[in-house]
């Protein structure tokens, strides 16, 4: 079976429903703590949200030094599927793993609400279950999900197709409406919205079939493990 491993810092408050994502996508989760020095064995990471070392100096600014870390880096530098959400976005851009930055949200107030989103790019290994343009709902909840890069860096990223995810309503003032980007080699994705939180009936967002019955977040995990299948 598939191992996923999804890593705890302290102040990270959605691993558990990260775990309950991976579990439930059909893989092994397998829960990672940010002193461990090795990955136990997995074949992807979940870098989950919630504010790691109290959000102190800028959102995941300590965490990229946190040991395990140093095995993420390696290891997507090695091609392992790696997500980023909410603040482990934050903290794969501060690890360089991702490229841009998140800041204050425009309103300098924290959102938290039902979004919307396009799905941009189906060639990475988080996404290939999608289809091109497919439009998503799942959880936002961020004080600090502002995304900017350089104009540069923004027309690079729009060329070689590296926005994964873009708001449909832009809830914080991110540039070019990004929610999520990849690498290169598109193993590495992170967003801001919580797709952990829309994997399970009566739990998650609103949808056509009903109130609470939105599972759009399910099909990234999904995506992981057949990613992995197929390899």
């Amino acid at each position: 079976m598939t191992r996923i491993g999804v890593i705890t810092f302290p102040g990270t408050l959605d691993d558990v429903d990260a775990l309950r994502a991976v579990r439930l996508a059909g893989a092994e989760p397998v829960s990672v703590w940010h002193k461990d020095a090795d990955l136990h064995g997995v074949d992807a990471v979940v870098v989950p949200g919630g504010f790691s070392y109290g959000d102190y100096l800028r959102c995941g600014a300590i965490a990229r030094f946190a040991p395990v870390m140093t095995e993420v880096v390696e290891a997507a530098g090695k091609g392992m599927p790696v997500l980023g959400i909410c603040n482990g976005f934050q903290i794969l851009a501060e690890a360089h793993l991702l490229p841009g930055a998140l800041i204050r949200n425009e309103q300098q107030k924290f959102i938290c609400r039902e979004q919307r989103l396009r799905v941009e790019s189906t060639t990475t290994a988080w996404t290939s279950l999608f289809e091109d343009g497919a439009e998503i709902t799942v959880p936002l909840k961020n004080g600090e999900g502002n995304f900017i890069a350089s104009p540069a860096e923004l027309e690079r990223l729009e060329g070689e197709g590296r926005i994964v995810f873009r708001y449909l309503d832009n809830p914080n003032g991110s540039a070019n409406d990004i929610a999520g980007v990849r690498n290169e080699r598109g193993n590495v994705v992170g967003l801001m919205p919580h797709p952990e939180h829309a994997v399970e009936p009566g739990f998650g967002p609103d949808s056509a079939a009903g109130p609470r019955t939105g599972t759009d977040g399910l099909r990234l995990f999904q995506s992981a493990i057949s990613s992995l299948v197929s390899a």
